[in-house]
């Protein structure tokens, strides 16, 4: 399978790693209109970078008829515009989260990939960690009893610096309840398995970017947050986000909690945490478990092993060996979540998902 990459920034190179250590897969094409990012993805491509032909327009990535599957990996304000030639194409589409920066251009891409032959998958990178997937799994197989609250955390370190300082500014990011967020919400809707109905979200900008300008502009990004969701069948699930606790030792943590007991997932270490309700001054019965991680995929990538496996399930589909596992749907749902919490955040209040048409 012939792969073009458009966006060869930071997230365009780890793709292309973990394209590259794909069995029957190969990079044919790349674009970015900037010639850094481009010498970027060259440096990853190694001696393999003679071969793929560079564009500085996906137009003419298009056009060049050396692709059958494109990842998007440009920033988050591009993916609309990326899309429109992508989309009228026949080729399959990884489109990086966000879906886009906005409900409305989401609903669009949603709208023009009905009916389309070709897959589309929304890139989410956290489904596919390893220790996250065996989570997801042994909630859904009931060893909790019946789900009823379920928390994330992350608390990590800043925003990195990007091409152009885009990642400064919510007018580029969507925001980071989008930017960053869309990730858990996601992940919500995949482990609650029911649609989200309200969201409550206090956020501040507190510790960082604050003396940094740009042009004479500060960054507008929330760095710390909770963000409660209520879900269509009564499930309640907490977001716990800080972006100045880089010195922890759990950069990812879930816990679900049901009726029989509560799993938790630490990542890193990669351990599943399992504590059975035993009463009140019994003895505890917690299991501890680890989940092993190719150390291939670990290399090639910052999301513990998950952009490896992530390429394993988007490939399989097509080939037409398996269903697209994240759609623009999905991509969509995720969005307007974050978007919800952004406007929950900034005008202080309870934001229902049917004021954004859902």
């Amino acid at each position: 399978m012939r792969y073009g990459l458009v966006g060869t920034g930071m997230m365009g190179v780890e793709h292309i790693r973990n394209i590259l250590i794909q069995p029957g897969a190969t990079i044919t094409a790349i674009a970015d209109p900037v010639e850094a990012s481009l010498g970027w993805a060259r440096t990853a491509l190694g001696d393999k970078a003679n071969a793929v032909a560079s564009y500085d327009s996906v137009a003419d990535l298009v056009k060049g008829g050396l692709v059958d599957a494109v990842v998007v990996a440009s920033p988050n304000y591009t993916h609309r515009a990326v899309l429109e030639p992508l989309l009228e194409s026949n080729l399959a589409i990884l489109c990086e989260k966000p879906l886009c920066t906005t409900v409305e251009d989401a609903r669009w891409v949603v709208n023009q990939v009905k009916g389309r032959a070709a897959p589309f998958w929304t890139g989410m990178e956290y489904r596919y960690m390893p220790p996250a997937a065996a989570f997801i799994e042994q909630v859904h197989g009931g060893r909790i009893g019946k789900l009823q609250m379920l928390l994330i955390r992350e608390h990590r370190f800043p925003f990195l610096v990007k091409v152009g300082d885009w990642n400064r500014f919510s007018v580029n990011t969507g925001g980071t309840m989008v930017e960053k967020c869309c990730h858990f919400f996601d992940l919500m809707r995949l482990i609650v398995q029911a649609e989200p109905v309200r969201v409550y979200c206090s956020g501040a900008i507190d510790v960082n970017h604050l003396d940094e300008r740009y042009d004479g502009r500060r960054p507008d990004i929330i760095d710390n947050s909770f963000t409660t969701v209520d879900f269509s069948n009564g499930v309640r699930a907490m977001l716990d986000l800080c972006m100045f606790a880089d010195g922890v030792e759990h950069q990812e943590e879930m816990s679900a909690t049901g009726d029989k007991a509560r799993l938790d997932v630490l990542i890193p270490p990669g351990d599943l945490v399992y504590s059975p309700r035993v009463g009140f001054g019994n003895q505890k019965a917690v299991e501890r478990s680890h989940v092993p991680v190719d150390p291939a995929a670990m290399q090639a990538g910052s999301h513990y092993g998950a952009t490896y496996y992530q390429h394993q399930a988007f490939a399989r589909a097509v080939r037409g060996e398996a269903m697209v596992e994240v759609t623009a749907l999905d991509g969509l749902c995720a969005v307007g979540i974050g978007q919800a919490a952004e406007i929950s955040a900034r005008e202080k209040r309870v934001v229902e998902l049917a004021e954004l048409g859902f």
